[in-house]
């Protein structure tokens, strides 16, 4: 049984500008399992954006996002198909500047893989956003960890928060290569729980959130034991438990 969590900072935007806010990672195995769980979930996470890995990618995968954003309180921002699975919910709170779906080399005999990113304002803050779903191929991986620090400086901002699964624990290489261009969230300010996978008996953590320098993490975690997210939810979901980060945004210059 799960205990209480100590409070996670709410959305909010601050006098100065700056925002806090809230982002969810979530594998969510292409809505092949409980997807009324899954919904409640996210809404009880209460997220302002949503970085979705294994996002429905077949037939009629667009109208399953929608969906699945409309049963949460949010809307489908990007990816999906477009982006080989990883996907993108935003509040209404965020202001869409822009979006870029990336298909990343393929790999012969693998799985396409992507990265869904946007660029978004949230109060007077701008934040860049990466969703990604690394290989399980060790040194194709650690390549896409290299592809994924240049999309995200590509971004062009300043401040910007990617999370997805790695397919690998910290300490490995690729792990490490990602941590050394970015700040690791639960490393930074561990919140809730650290393991992420398999859901139902969690003993390893490969979903992460890292950050760029300037954005202060409030806490990051697995959120078990969060008022309003059921555990019984968080195994009937998905086979991976969320990653739920809250973050300080500063404002933006421009």
């Amino acid at each position: 049984m799960a205990t209480s969590l100590p409070a996670l900072p709410n959305s909010r935007t601050e006098p100065d500008g700056s925002a806090v806010v809230r982002v969810l990672s979530y594998n969510i195995r292409s809505m092949r399992d409980d997807t009324d769980a899954l919904a409640r979930v996210i809404a009880g996470c209460a997220p302002d954006l949503v970085l979705l890995q294994e996002a429905p990618r077949l037939f009629r995968w667009r109208k399953k996002l929608t969906r699945l954003a409309a049963a949460s309180g949010l809307v489908h921002l990007s990816g999906g198909a477009t982006a080989a699975g990883p996907a993108l919910l935003c509040s209404l709170r965020a202001t869409v500047e822009r979006t870029e779906d990336v298909l990343l080399p393929l790999t012969p005999g693998q799985h396409r893989r992507g990265l869904a990113t946007a660029v978004v304002r949230i109060g007077g803050a701008r934040l860049g956003v990466l969703s990604c779903h690394l290989s399980l191929r060790q040194d194709e991986r650690y390549e896409q960890a290299g592809l994924l620090l240049d999309h995200l400086a590509g971004l062009g901002v300043p401040h910007a928060v990617a999370g997805g699964d790695l397919n690998e624990r910290p300490g490995g290489r690729t792990f490490r290569r990602i941590g050394d261009g970015l700040r690791d969230g639960w490393t930074a300010v561990p919140w809730g729980g650290e393991y992420t996978f398999p859901a139902a008996a969690p003993d390893r953590r490969i979903d992460a959130v890292f950050v760029t320098e300037g954005v202060e993490v409030l806490g990051c975690g697995v959120p078990l034991g969060l008022p309003g997210v059921a555990e019984d939810d968080l195994r009937a979901a998905t086979d991976h438990l969320p990653v739920l980060t809250a973050l300080r945004v500063p404002a933006s210059a421009a």
